[in-house]
């Protein structure tokens, strides 16, 4: 009974940990060969393109609608305590804090991640990153340090514009659509916005798109299955990541924000 009881928790926790420990070992792999001459400048660009330039007008939307919502939300709730000097407030806190860099990160795991664990996981089937190895090229510099190098920096870029226009649309739907007086709106959003929390939130944006590059990349790194595979390795990289980002933000928030 003991035997079969210790056999079930090793079937169960094996894949797991399997996983975590290839996951580590590509961490520190990355992290190796990003200091490591020659370096893939051309690469890193053309991966900070795909990542976050072409993500722009997707985050641009969800940052602007999130925004209006959530005035619209909170002027409504706050009108009923007389509080809608505050909406200005809860929108900026919300968008720096929280809402611009989760938002960026999921958005951006959508439509980034599954492309790179895709493209990874289809080189793998096809045998090209076999083909790398055997002529003595280091796939993990070639393929993984460019796109963890450009999530690390595009993903904060994108929240700075995420916080910028959620704010702006927040302004639009109080001032211009709810009536909100227009001075004491912006005084009361920039007398409690401190510094603090933009830099806090940017922290977490660098973490997230570290986590979801990583992750991303070892989906496609150890595709296995043809087609089938890649497209397992694809769903797996956005669910794994999304995952990720919303149980690390809780930590993070914890440490940052206490």
């Amino acid at each position: 009974m003991i035997v079969k009881l210790i056999e079930f928790i090793g079937a169960v926790t094996e894949k797991p940990v399997q996983g975590l420990g290839r996951i580590i070992l590509l961490l520190f792999s990355t992290l190796k060969a990003m200091v490591r001459p020659p370096f893939e400048i051309a690469n890193t660009v053309r991966q900070m393109l795909e990542i976050g330039v072409n993500s722009l007008p997707v985050v641009l939307i969800t940052a602007v609608f999130t925004g209006m919502v959530l005035a619209l939300q909170s002027y409504t709730g706050f009108k009923r305590f007389g509080a809608e000097g505050l909406v200005g407030t809860v929108v900026a806190l919300s968008m720096t804090r929280e809402l611009g860099p989760v938002l960026s990160a999921l958005i951006v795991t959508g439509r980034a991640g599954a492309a790179i664990a895709a493209e990874l996981g289809t080189m793998r089937v096809t045998e090209q990153i076999d083909a790398m190895e055997a002529m003595a090229v280091n796939p993990v510099k070639y393929l993984v340090v460019p796109r963890f190098l450009s999530g690390m920096i595009m993903l904060p870029a994108l929240t700075v514009v995420t916080d910028i226009v959620g704010i702006i649309g927040g302004y639009l739907v109080s001032v211009m659509l709810l009536g909100a007086n227009a001075k004491p709106y912006m005084r009361a959003t920039w007398n409690f916005l401190e510094v603090q929390d933009i830099y806090n939130g940017l922290i977490k944006a660098c973490f997230f798109g570290a986590a979801f590059t990583l992750i991303s990349c070892y989906k496609g790194f150890y595709t296995r299955g043809g087609a089938e595979g890649v497209g397992r390795a694809t769903t797996g990289a956005v669910v794994f990541s999304s995952m990720t980002i919303l149980i690390s933000d809780y930590f993070l928030s914890t440490w940052l924000f206490k």
